[in-house]
């Protein structure tokens, strides 16, 4: 076969190999979303269950992030809404209502029939009509392993004045995602942005959506202008004379070289987003370190710690490190991502988030408060108890499924008879050499081992004969290969 025949019998097998993937990353998909889907109908079954408005006073909510937190546009009220927390090695998703009354200092639970199935990234927005509506669109769920996620497009209201949930079916509106941002905006429901992942791809998106309250409906727009490229997790507000503000977000750049877990936090999203890691410069100024302690009751502290830059230093007199050190004595929020944020009276209040420390997230349940326009002090509403910021390690056996996944691209559903006897080829992993095992003691030890291999590969008819197990259809020669190799391994 000439050099051009070898050429195209390569470039079919390339194209073979790849309609191949991509029917088997379909059908990963495809099974993905109806395992998610089976699995959220079962949560969507309990909560069928309830058949009466319950509202009981309660301690504050339970570590999370991701979850909304509104203001209620008529009562002294924040509504906090869904969210997740990831504990190491399990992820728990939300669709709690609480509300937390800003005079009494106090939380209370409300637990309404028909809710909306758990999410997280999800959107919420409030509007005066009829005594208060709290809108929900979008948000994702996630398996506990955090490995799956399925997308919401579903739209529902809140009617707070009748604590009865609603859900808004019309057509037109945007596909499924998360991480987006919606605002009320003249009689309309407006979203941008956001993304959606699943076995097949990363998307994000910079498309532009209304629903009018008032006719029920969707439409698409498209704005003049050059628009904000696609992004996920931006700010969006609207002003006085009724435009629309969006500022920052992040999306990903580059292939996904390996299979994650999103749940690990987003240290590597970031670094996606950053594409490659800047080169680390010799501070200049100020630098804020964070250090965690743990005692040994197991509480955990975070000290906060300002090292000023070498020539800040030289300038700084004793009057100034006095008036520093008073400074340092305030309250303030620890450094955080993903924390639920809400402006009532022109208070901005931040509930929960994550808090890296290493490769450890811990989820916070406090609850901060700072006035706009003083912008003098923030007062602490909720502490965090230390006891609640649980870590779980992953057990060496969680990450070898971990790798088993990565390697396989997280396959769970039974391979066809092709992709199985494409398998058979691989290598066998036969048993490993002890330290200091001698080729008779290795040989002894596994000899089970080999005559069982032996008879699987001479069938069930195959017997037994007598003396050594290299009278079976494995040489003795085979056996000492072997036990080199893997000698040399060990």
């Amino acid at each position: 076969m000439g050099k051009k025949g070898k050429r195209e019998k390569k470039g079919k097998g390339a194209e073979k190999t790849a309609a191949k993937m991509e029917k088997k990353v379909s059908r990963r998909a495809k099974k993905e979303e109806e395992d998610l889907e089976a699995l959220i109908a079962e949560f969507q079954s309990l909560d069928a269950k309830k058949t009466q408005v319950i509202e009981s006073s309660c301690p504050p909510p339970s570590p999370r992030l991701n979850g909304s937190l509104s203001a209620h546009p008529e009562k002294d009220e924040l509504i906090l809404f869904g969210g997740e927390y990831f504990n190491g090695q399990k992820t728990y998703l939300y669709n709690d209502l609480y509300v937390y009354n800003i005079r009494k200092n106090s939380w209370s639970k409300v637990e309404i029939p028909n809710p909306p199935p758990r999410r997280c990234a999800h959107q919420a927005a409030v509007v005066p009509t009829a005594g208060g509506q709290l809108w929900v669109f979008g948000g994702e769920f996630a398996s506990p392993s955090g490995e799956q996620f399925y997308h919401y497009k579903d739209l529902w209201v809140l009617h707070l004045a009748t604590k009865t949930w609603e859900q808004i079916k019309a057509s037109g509106g945007p596909s499924g995602r998360s991480g987006h941002r919606m605002v009320a905006c003249k009689r309309q429901l407006i979203i941008f942005g956001g993304f959606h992942e699943s076995a097949r791809d990363y998307i994000y998106y910079n498309d532009v959506y209304a629903f009018n309250l008032d006719s029920f409906t969707w439409s698409k727009l498209a704005p003049s202008g050059i628009g904000p490229t696609p992004r996920s997790g931006c700010q969006m507000a609207t002003n006085p004379e009724g435009s629309i503000i969006i500022y920052g977000g992040y999306s990903k750049q580059g292939p996904k070289s390996e299979k994650k877990k999103r749940r690990r936090g987003r240290k590597a999203d970031a670094e996606d987003a950053g594409g490659e890691e800047m080169e680390k410069q010799p501070p200049q100024g100020p630098v804020e370190i964070v250090k965690e302690v743990v005692s040994e009751d197991g509480t955990v502290m975070t000290i906060k710690q300002v090292i000023s830059g070498p020539a800040e230093e030289k300038e700084r007199s004793d009057s100034e490190e006095e008036e520093d050190g008073a400074l340092s004595q305030q309250v303030e929020p620890c450094p955080r991502s993903n924390a639920m944020l809400a402006v009532k009276h022109g208070v901005l209040y931040v509930y929960g988030g994550m808090f890296e420390v290493g490769d450890r997230q811990f989820t916070l349940s406090d609850l901060y408060s700072i006035d706009l326009h003083k912008m003098e002090e923030w007062k602490v509403l909720v502490e965090m108890d230390p006891k609640a910021q649980e870590w779980l390690e992953e057990s060496e056996s969680d990450e070898e499924e971990d790798d088993k996944e990565g390697a396989e691209g997280g396959e769970e559903e039974e391979e066809s008879s092709e992709e199985e006897s494409e398998d058979e080829g691989e290598e066998e992993q036969h048993p490993t050499v002890q330290l200091d095992e001698s080729h008779a003691d290795y040989l002894s030890r596994t000899e089970q081992y080999w005559i069982k291999l032996a008879c699987s590969n001479m069938g069930p008819n195959a017997k037994e004969k007598k003396g050594h197990v290299g009278s079976w259809n494995i040489h003795p020669a085979l056996q000492s290969a072997k036990y080199h190799m893997l000698r040399a391994q060990a």
